[in-house]
């Protein structure tokens, strides 16, 4: 096959914001970055606002010390998008629950469950876990019960609550009407 004739273009790569979130995790200043790479703070500041570009030379020093590599400044973000009538259907256990996977299948750092349950739905008899860091359950219509134990915590729509992922626990719709709660499962090392 033919490799397609695509014309050059001069649009400047926007790489300023990246580096500006790479010390603003680090925590640094542009003082500090600037006295560790040599670099001026006024330099440093029209680099970070893409009003100029670094030489080759002054981007690997800024990169070494920002600790980032100077591909992950030109590559693309991976974004995924899970429209509403393609999240798959799943089931972590219970009765008169419907639950989708709403973020990525291939996403494993968080993930995202929107549950619809029907009055009087009810989750495992017994307790039970989630291998994950942290699970966050956001309330968002209805009355939900959060069975941690012994402890019943009772939630409203906008009510949200965390806890550790491994906490044994099950749920229950006490309400009259449907409730729907999004869980967010943080994965290992995503904490």
């Amino acid at each position: 096959m033919k490799a397609l004739p695509v014309e050059p273009t001069n649009a400047p790569v926007a790489i300023g914001v990246r580096i500006r979130a790479a010390r603003q995790a680090r925590r640094m200043t542009i003082e500090q970055v600037a006295e560790a790479t040599g670099l001026t703070k006024g330099f440093l500041s029209r680099v970070e606002r893409d009003l100029t570009s670094p030489s080759v030379a002054s981007l690997v020093t800024l990169c070494q010390v920002l600790s980032i590599s100077i591909g992950d400044l030109f590559s693309a973000p991976q974004i995924n998008l899970t429209r509403w009538e393609d999240a798959p259907r799943i089931s972590l256990g219970g009765d008169g629950i419907v639950e989708r996977l709403v973020t990525a299948r291939t996403e494993r750092r968080v993930q995202v469950v929107r549950s619809v349950i029907e009055p009087g739905g009810t989750g495992e008899a017994d307790l039970y876990s989630v291998d994950c860091e942290v699970e966050v359950l956001h309330v968002v219509q209805g009355r939900f019960q959060l069975i941690l134990g012994s402890e019943r915590l009772d939630l409203a729509a906008g009510d949200t609550v965390t806890f550790p992922g491994r906490e044994p626990h099950s749920w229950h719709n006490p309400g009259s009407r449907e409730a729907v709660v999004l869980w967010t499962l943080v994965g290992p090392g995503s904490a």
